[in-house]
C-alpha cells in the first residue's frame, strides 16, 4: 500500500511539473499608441540652446496626422540640434516607428546628417541635460536614408555619452553599422527596437535584426555620461526615448510601444 501510494505521489509530482511547464508564459503588454494622431500630448522637445519645452522655430508639429520635422522658419541650422522626448521612463519594452525622410536639408546642416533621423533609448532624464548640449546621453537606433548612389544602411547604432558590449567586447567607438537595407527616395520604414533594460537590445527592420548588442552603459571619459554615474554602476537600466531633428524634414506616422516582462 505505502509503495503504490509513494509511486502515485512521484506520478502526481512529474505530471504537475510537466504541465506547469506547458502552461503560456505571460503575455506581453498590449501595443499602445504613443502618438495621437492629432496633437503633441506626452511629448516635449529640446532643442540645443533653449530650454526643455520651448519648440523653437516649430520645429516639431503634427500635420495631416503625422509628427514632423520643419525647418522652413529656420534661417540657418546653427547645429540647432532637437529631440522630442516621451514624457514615461522606459525600462523593458519593444518601441516601433514609422518613418521617412522628405524635402530638402536645412541650410547650415552638417553633410553627415542629410537624410539622416534616429530614435534615442534610455536617454537621460531631459530636464538634466544642459542648454547647450546637442545630444542627450542615450543610445541612438539611427534612421538614414540612401542619397541615390552606393549603401548607406539604416538601423545603425550611435552612442553619444555611451558604450556598448558587441560580442563579448565592450564598443567604444561612436558608430557601429547594422546589417539594414538602403531606403532611397520618400518610402515609408518600419523599425521595430527591442529592449531588456541594461540586456539585450536588437534594431529589427523588415523582420530582420540588422544590429544586436548589450549592456548599455555611461561612457566614464565622457563629461556628459560622467555626469550620470551613481558609484560605480555603469550599467543603464532604462530612460527615455526621443525622436530626433538632425537637419533634414522627416515624418514619423506611428509611434507604438509595448511592455515586456523583465
Amino acid at each position: 500500500m505505502f509503495r503504490l501510494t509513494f509511486l502515485t505521489l512521484v506520478a502526481a509530482t512529474f505530471a504537475a511539473v510537466a504541465l506547469a511547464e506547458d502552461k503560456p508564459k505571460p503575455a506581453d503588454g498590449e501595443w499602445v499608441q504613443l502618438f495621437d494622431g492629432k496633437t503633441l500630448a506626452g511629448w516635449t522637445p529640446k532643442i540645443t540652446g533653449y530650454e526643455f519645452g520651448d519648440n523653437a522655430h516649430d520645429t516639431f508639429r503634427v500635420t495631416d496626422g503625422k509628427i514632423t520635422v520643419n525647418y522652413d522658419k529656420y534661417d540657418d541650422f546653427n547645429k540647432q540640434f532637437g529631440h522630442l522626448f516621451y514624457k514615461d521612463k522606459l525600462s523593458h519594452y519593444r518601441v516601433r516607428v514609422e518613418y521617412r525622410f522628405i524635402g530638402d536639408q536645412c541650410k547650415g546642416g552638417p553633410g553627415w546628417a542629410t537624410r539622416n533621423s534616429g530614435l534615442m533609448l534610455h536617454c537621460q532624464d531631459p530636464k538634466t541635460m544642459r542648454k547647450d548640449q546637442e545630444f542627450p546621453v542615450s543610445i541612438e537606433a539611427q534612421f538614414l536614408g540612401g542619397l541615390g548612389k552606393g549603401a548607406r544602411p539604416t538601423g545603425s547604432m550611435c552612442s553619444p555619452g555611451t558604450n556598448v558590449v558587441i560580442d563579448g567586447k565592450l564598443y567604444t567607438p561612436h558608430i557601429a553599422q547594422s546589417k539594414g537595407k538602403t531606403y532611397d527616395g520618400d518610402q515609408w520604414v518600419t523599425i521595430e527596437l527591442e529592449v531588456h533594460g541594461g540586456g539585450v537590445m536588437k534594431h529589427i527592420i523588415d523582420g530582420k535584426t540588422v544590429m544586436e548588442y548589450e549592456q548599455p552603459q555611461y561612457d566614464p571619459k565622457d563629461a556628459d555620461g560622467k555626469k550620470l554615474i551613481v558609484g560605480d554602476k555603469l550599467i543603464i537600466e532604462g530612460g527615455y526615448i526621443a525622436l530626433q531633428a538632425e537637419s533634414h524634414p522627416c515624418e514619423f506616422r506611428k509611434v507604438e510601444l509595448q511592455v515586456l516582462k523583465p
